[in-house]
Formats: structure tokens, C-alpha cells, sequence
């Protein structure tokens, strides 16, 4: 189980890397494509800096949860990953309800599942 545990933080990890790729690097491209249909094609230039923000943020998901690899001891390592967990979770919720509701299954539902993951090795 903690294999799993450790297989599903590195996902969601290189999940929020791909996220601050896509909206940090390649808004007005892979962007277009990745969000289409959520705004006009002709709105990607002028949200680049919001979009470029966003993605900064997820890089500090995702860096906060390749952290807890570096971390020897096993309860804070857990604890770590808990709390980075626990931020895309509510990120995830957050976005479902505001922005899209594809964005539960995409980054929340992952996220959830890794968590209770976690907790069952950290609490069993």
C-alpha cells in the first residue's frame, strides 16, 4: 500500500507539472486545445499572465509533493504529502464548481484517492 501511496503523489505531482507546462509555456497553444470550448480561441492572448500565474501555483503543488519523497522520516513525509493533497483536493472541488465540473474527475478524484491512500498507510 504505500507503494501505491507513493505511485499516486508522483501522478498527481507530474499531473500539476504538466498543468504549469501547459498554462505557464503553452497557454496560446496546447492551451487552445486542452481548454477548448471553456473560452473564445481570442481570449488566450490577453489572459497569458493569469493563465502563466495559475500554472505557478500548480508548480508549487506539484513541488511541494515531490518534497514529500525527499523527506526521511515517514510520518512527516506523510504529513507533507497530506497537506499537498489535501490543496489540490480543495483546488479540485474549488474548480469543478466555479470553472468546470470535468476538473473533479481530472484533478480532484486523483488527488482523493492518493490522500486516502496516504492516510490508510500513515494511520493502519
Amino acid at each position: 500500500m504505500q507503494l501505491f501511496a507513493k505511485i499516486l503523489i508522483g501522478l498527481v505531482a507530474f499531473e500539476h507539472l504538466y498543468i504549469l507546462w501547459l498554462e505557464m509555456f503553452a497557454w496560446e497553444t496546447a492551451g487552445k486545445k486542452a481548454f477548448k470550448g471553456a473560452m473564445p480561441d481570442e481570449l488566450f492572448k490577453p489572459t497569458k499572465t493569469l493563465a502563466a500565474n495559475q500554472g505557478l501555483y500548480n508548480g508549487f503543488l506539484a513541488a511541494g509533493l515531490i518534497w514529500s519523497y525527499f523527506i526521511s522520516d515517514p510520518l512527516w513525509s506523510g504529513y507533507v504529502a497530506i497537506f499537498f493533497l489535501a490543496c489540490v483536493v480543495i483546488a479540485g472541488i474549488y474548480g469543478g464548481l466555479t470553472a468546470s465540473k470535468k476538473i473533479l474527475i481530472i484533478q480532484a478524484l486523483p488527488a482523493l484517492i492518493g490522500l486516502t491512500a496516504v492516510l490508510i498507510v500513515l494511520f493502519s
